[in-house]
């Protein structure tokens, strides 16, 4: 079992950045995919970016490609995701996921993830 809790959302102009974290519980971090979802009233739950457990393959979703980039430390045991250049469309809760995995193996799918956090809420104002 894994515990997930995001911080570091808040409300901020368009335009400006945010950085993200998860933190988890447990000293396995370094045997899980994570994940970055994010859930609205209007989009429901959309991915946004996936890291494999080296660090070594990462994915995101078109929307956010050159905005967004994410990273773990597994010393840590914490996932980042670092935002600029910030839209009011990407207002919404955003979620970590985690999965067990031993490969490099990455989904955007969120029936796929094991874990999942309670979420922190970001709000862009434009």
């Amino acid at each position: 079992q894994v515990l997930l809790v995001e911080s570091g959302g808040g409300l901020v102009q368009a335009g400006g950045s945010l950085n993200l974290s998860c933190a988890a519980s447990t000293r396995a971090f370094s045997t899980y995919a994570m994940a970055w979802f994010r859930q609205s009233p209007g989009m429901g739950r959309e991915f946004v970016a996936s890291i494999s457990w080296s660090g070594l393959e990462t994915n995101y979703a078109d929307s956010v490609k050159g905005r967004f980039t994410i990273s773990r430390d597994n010393v840590k045991t914490t996932l980042y995701l670092r935002m600029s250049n910030l839209r009011a469309e990407d207002t919404a809760v955003y979620l970590c996921a985690a999965k067990l995995t031993r490969t490099g193996v990455l989904s955007v799918n969120p029936g796929w993830y094991d874990f999942w956090g309670q979420g922190t809420q970001v709000t862009v104002s434009s």
